[in-house]
């Protein structure tokens, strides 16, 4: 066992420890015993279920408490040292007073548990755009998680003692065990004391209380974008909520591109697209999360500061996205699906059959089962998990791991709207760029519809529930940074894959048939083609983004590339009235484009 030798880090290790008072104190090394240990003994526990060995090699399963299925926003803080500072997007309580509560909480709540002490490293290890942290935990189901999503080793303790810089990140499940009482499957605590706390200014995490997701996998949304984004800031770089692959033409060029996706809009399967353009490959570097600098050239470089994917199980299909089906074949943790009578693994919409077997709270199941209420029992919870290693990716990129990162040359944004929108529109810079990615909008649901709220939902850049500051200061940060990068900054387009006609029809095909938009951004890039002006932007020339072989008809083609200034009137008007709850921190620029824009529709 490998202990530092920093003082930094021993003294608040053993804050800590005396704080939480656990049974034991154990230093992880992400070692495969380690993982290998912690999983016999959670089997042996009852706490999770290996699966059919031949099926599922070195595969597990766990069921959640029914009251801790996912991340808990009304209860995820930022206690900047000024309200002001946190902004109208976070929840903010005075830092000295959450402190004050959690601080009670953590007394204690470690009794008759093991405290795990994990180094990890968010990136490559080394990597100068990577940073070091420690989580403490003390869930068993976090050290294994961890090992997947992040790079567990003892080279970051290397790290540490050296450089003395790390981002120390507390978590318990807050749930002591009395002497001789038994451990439940899922320990947490009532919602009510489940609190996600970000202190910005100190670059600290604590949480308590869940052991879900990115409650309890700090390295997850509270360190790679809440904390991140705020010391990015600071420091000159982003920490933003998107994919990244690489595109290949058939020469061998290469083209990376960064997307932010709003949820439900397609995001991992484009990190994962099979391109239906000839002779064009996609390889997959980031599903989730970018790590962006500047890079000694000028142009800005971009590391997947996670080591695994932490997908929603549901709707992952071998016709949606038969990449992350295949990444998770074997070595995978399975969270709230289905365990089927033979020892596999199933959820809703998974494309196979499934008899039955146990669903996701660990009760006997079986397809068309029905409720008390009249209702289909559903297997899986419908945000269940897989976590898996992103090495494990068929299409995994070989640049995924490079310490320098990939230089990003194209940025993408996109929303849900079966109208409005056009399948696809390039910004005339980077300054209107950054204004379609604050404004990024989805329709809202049938279940908001019907509450009589029929305003878009805005979420500027994806990054509404993870911005760690004021989102105002976070729009300026993006135009500081296109400052910076200059002639150099990444191209900006918005896509919409969902548009539809009157009728309800899809008007695009989407899924591998979106490469053939990724190639005309492509080849805007390289100046191959030129595009026609809009009021919105730059739009594809009629037969420069081909339609070879789909069935999308003429009339269809013209429905997809429609600008309608009427809605768009309707959006830009929506676009002010959300703006406006940023107040006198909305940057003057935005304010520019959307009144240059209102201009330009006349």
């Amino acid at each position: 066992m490998i202990v530092s030798k920093n003082a930094k880090l021993l003294a608040w290790v053993k804050s800590v420890e005396d704080m939480c008072t656990p049974d034991q104190v154990v230093w992880c090394d992400g070692s495969t015993e380690e993982y290998d240990r912690l999983m016999g003994e959670m089997v042996a526990s009852g706490m999770a279920i290996k699966l059919n060995e031949v099926k599922r090699p070195n595969s597990f399963a766990f069921n959640s408490d029914p009251s801790d299925v996912a991340r808990v926003e009304n209860r995820t803080y930022i206690a900047s040292l000024k309200e002001e500072d946190a902004g109208p997007t976070n929840n903010w309580i005075d830092p000295a007073e959450l402190k004050a509560t959690m601080s009670e909480l953590y007394k204690g709540c470690m009794k008759g548990r093991t405290m795990y002490v994990i180094p990890f490293s968010m990136g490559p290890v080394g990597s100068p755009i990577a940073k070091n942290a420690i989580e403490i935990s003390d869930s068993p189901y976090v050290v294994v998680n961890m090992h997947i999503m992040t790079r567990v080793s003892p080279k970051v303790i290397e790290l540490i003692d050296k450089t003395d810089e790390f981002i120390p990140c507390l978590h318990s499940v807050g749930a002591p065990l009395e002497e001789g009482q038994a451990d439940c499957r899922w320990p947490c605590a009532p919602i009510e004391k489940k609190y996600i706390a970000h202190f910005p200014e100190e670059n600290l995490i604590w949480s308590f209380g869940s052991g879900y997701g990115g409650n309890a996998l700090l390295g997850k949304k509270c360190l790679a974008l809440r904390i991140a984004s705020a010391m990015a800031a600071r420091e000159g770089w982003m920490a933003e909520h998107m994919l990244i692959l690489r595109f290949t033409n058939p020469e061998g060029k290469q083209y990376h591109i960064a997307a932010a996706f709003p949820s439900a809009c397609g995001k991992t399967n484009l990190a994962m697209l099979q391109s239906t353009v000839p002779g064009w490959k996609v390889e997959t570097i980031g599903d989730d999360i970018a790590w962006m600098k500047p890079g000694p050239d000028g142009r800005l470089y971009a590391i997947n500061p996670e080591a695994g994917f932490f997908g929603v199980a549901p709707g992952t299909s071998e016709s949606s996205n038969p990449m992350a089906l295949a990444s998770i074949t074997e070595n995978a943790i399975f969270t709230n699906c289905v365990v089927t009578d033979d020892g596999n693994i199933w959820w809703e919409d998974m494309g196979v059959e499934c008899t039955g077997g146990t669903d996701w709270k660990n009760q006997p199941w079986k397809p068309g089962m029905v409720g008390t209420d009249g209702k289909e029992i559903k297997g899986a919870h419908p945000n269940s998990r897989f976590t898996a290693p992103a090495a494990q990716c068929p299409v995994i990129c070989e640049a995924w791991e490079d310490p320098a990162g990939v230089p990003i040359d194209i940025f993408v944004f996109g929303g849900k709207r079966t109208n409005t929108m056009p399948l696809v529109h390039e910004a005339y810079d980077f300054e209107q760029g950054i204004y379609m990615g604050a404004t990024a909008s989805s329709e809202p649901t049938a279940a908001a519809l019907d509450l009589g709220n029929v305003k878009l939902r805005f979420d500027p850049f994806a990054m509404t529930p993870f911005i760690g500051y004021h989102a105002g200061d976070y729009m300026q940060h993006w135009f500081d940074m296109g400052a910076t990068l200059g002639d150099k900054a990444p191209r900006c387009f918005y896509v919409n894959w969902f548009r539809k006609t009157d009728d309800g029809k899809w008007l695009w095909p989407g899924f591998g048939e979106n490469s053939r938009v990724l190639k005309w951004m492509c080849d805007r890039v390289d100046g191959k083609v030129d595009a026609r002006e809009t009021p919105i932007g730059l739009m594809p020339i009629d037969g420069d983004l081909s339609l070879e072989g789909l069935d999308v008809s003429a009339e269809e083609w013209a429905e997809l590339m429609k600008v309608d200034a009427d809605l768009f009137r309707g959006t830009l008007a929506d676009a002010k009235e959300y703006l406006a709850k940023f107040g006198d921190k909305l940057p003057a620029k935005i304010t520019e484009q959307l009144n240059a824009l209102e201009a330009r529709l006349g």
